[in-house]
């Protein structure tokens, strides 16, 4: 299940070459292993709860491979789906509770948006990637919404002393506050004006080296939201490089898109003056990084219409403000955290960026060489059920160096 490219009808053909009597009992033949059993068994485990079956399974293997659950990484990502997934009579009658997921067609993270889709929230160890605590979505719910819940949610089921990170998402006023009372590690999205602050005007002199080559660190005070913490703006010396790169570019295009503007508003004749005004009202917010610079008007009479018609003259001017803006920010993040105490910039650095360890178990949804991103279940809850027991057998995060050797 998962680790051939083969639809679940075709998993009796598994053990046609298994003795199934001398390993499940007498008389259990290959074709009992079909996809209606398989699909009863996926209600069943539905009805007894999917976390009930998924924490003690993760907690020993935690267990016995002394896995190290000092940093709990939080993300999620979508699964595409095709057909209607309306909840019928049969699963009706059936009383399977909770409510199962909805599939809907939004904005699609894969990029598909002609398609409906489910979410799956997924919390893992730090250390070496291990699936701690899992939970479907419905197509349409926001990461924003929805981390701080999946946090509680999950502190509620396990006592664990553990550091929460999260990509921005979870950085919300309200978020913050659902959390207060636990310790996070978060990415401060630059659309708060204190951060692009932060980023654009913090001068080089105060950043120091890390224990991460080719980053440096500054910390700040901070109470966004009512809530005491402290955030990291770091500077990485490979992004900035790429950002300033990636600058070049965008100036570039900017230039070529503002000449040709020049052009044409230059050919054009207007009515009046009040026409040139708005004519450049509109066609300055094509561009980002140039300005369009009316330096004269020029009265004419037309041959054709014999009427008195203007020409402008026009010039280009770069916004030199703005581009220096975008070089001082290149390179730069934002980490934040309620942990005052005890942990150092390289320490908060290190901690996100194990942020990766979520990616290992949706790398295997979504590898097309498992087969198990094409969902082909009859039941939203059968779906819930099936991406449960992938992310259980799920061994790709656990090939690290070190569980290898034990």
């Amino acid at each position: 299940m998962g680790f051939v490219s083969r639809p679940l009808y075709l998993f009796p053909q598994f053990f046609n070459d298994k003795a199934t009597s001398h390993l499940f009992g007498e008389g259990i033949l290959p074709e009992d292993f079909n996809d209606d059993r398989i699909g009863r068994v996926l209600d069943k485990l539905y009805k007894f709860g999917l976390n009930k079956i998924f924490l003690p399974i993760s907690l020993k293997a935690c267990q016995i491979y002394g896995i190290d659950r000092s940093y709990s990484h939080l993300d999620s990502s979508s699964i595409s789906v095709e057909g209607d997934y309306l909840i019928c009579e049969r699963q009706n009658q059936e009383n399977l509770e909770p409510i199962p997921i909805k599939k809907d067609r939004v904005h699609s993270k894969d990029k598909i948006p002609d398609l409906k889709q489910f979410l799956i929230n997924l919390i893992v160890s730090g250390d070496s990637g291990v699936p701690l605590f899992l939970e479907c979505g419905n197509g349409n719910d926001s990461d924003k919404a929805k981390f701080a819940q999946l946090i509680s949610k999950f502190k509620k089921q396990v006592d664990l002393e553990s550091i929460f990170v999260a990509d921005s998402a979870l950085y919300s006023k309200d978020n913050l506050f659902l959390i207060k009372h636990l310790k996070w590690i978060s990415r401060v999205p630059l659309s708060i004006q204190a951060a692009q602050f932060y980023v654009k005007e913090t001068p080089d002199s105060e950043f120091i080296d890390t224990d991460r080559e080719g980053y440096k660190a500054v910390e700040k005070e901070s109470n966004y939201g009512g809530i005491k913490q402290k955030w990291i703006i770091i500077e990485s010396a490979a992004r900035k490089e790429s950002d300033l790169k990636q600058l070049s570019k965008k100036l570039a295009k900017d230039e070529e898109k503002a000449s040709a503007l020049v052009n044409s508003l230059s050919k054009r004749k207007y009515e009046n003056r009040t026409e040139i005004k708005a004519v450049f009202q509109c066609e300055q917010k094509k561009i980002k990084y140039h300005n369009l610079v009316l330096k004269d008007v020029e009265k004419l009479l037309d041959k054709k219409t014999n009427k008195t018609v203007y020409k402008a003259i026009i010039t280009l001017e770069k916004q030199t403000e703005k581009i220096e803006e975008e070089k001082k920010k290149a390179g730069r993040f934002i980490l934040a955290t309620n942990v005052l105490k005890g942990l150092s910039p390289s320490e908060i650095l290190t901690a996100y960026k194990g942020q990766k360890s979520c990616e290992g178990g949706f790398r295997f949804f979504k590898d097309p060489l498992f087969f198990a991103d094409s969902v082909f279940l009859k039941y939203p809850s059968r779906i819930e059920t099936m991406a449960t027991d992938i992310l259980i057998f799920n061994k790709e995060p656990f090939y690290s160096d070190r569980l290898i050797a034990k």
